[in-house]
């Protein structure tokens, strides 16, 4: 069985991120509150490889220390179809779209598909 996936790269202003992560917390509840809504995560990017031989090498990955100029948030949603995205995509955007807006720093990258495994 394949089912819709959206991942969904933020980039968002360093002094909106705890405002940015509550935001989450409403969104993923409204996401989930959807039937048909297969799974929400949230990611937000901490850390990064050294280099290509440290990973050959199996070197763990470096924690981000330096400030940013936006810190990176990754959406993973998977539903059981784009009938149920689209519902629940424009239903979230009439409820969250200016609170999202306010903290972001570009518009998102939105990558939509097929699960195929």
């Amino acid at each position: 069985m394949s089912s819709f996936t959206e991942i969904c790269i933020y980039e968002v202003k360093p002094d909106k991120v705890d405002e940015f992560e509550a935001l989450l917390n409403d969104v993923a509840e409204h996401h989930k509150s959807f039937s048909g809504v297969i799974d929400v995560k949230y990611i937000k990017r901490t850390h990064r490889q050294k280099d290509f031989n440290s990973v050959k090498n199996g070197e763990p990955a470096i924690r981000l220390t330096r400030k940013p100029g936006s810190v990176i948030y990754i959406l993973y949603w998977e539903l059981e179809n784009e009938l149920i995205h689209a519902e629940a995509t424009k239903s979230g955007l009439e409820k969250f779209y200016k609170r999202f807006n306010r903290c972001l720093t570009t518009m998102p990258k939105i990558i939509l598909g097929e699960r195929i495994k």
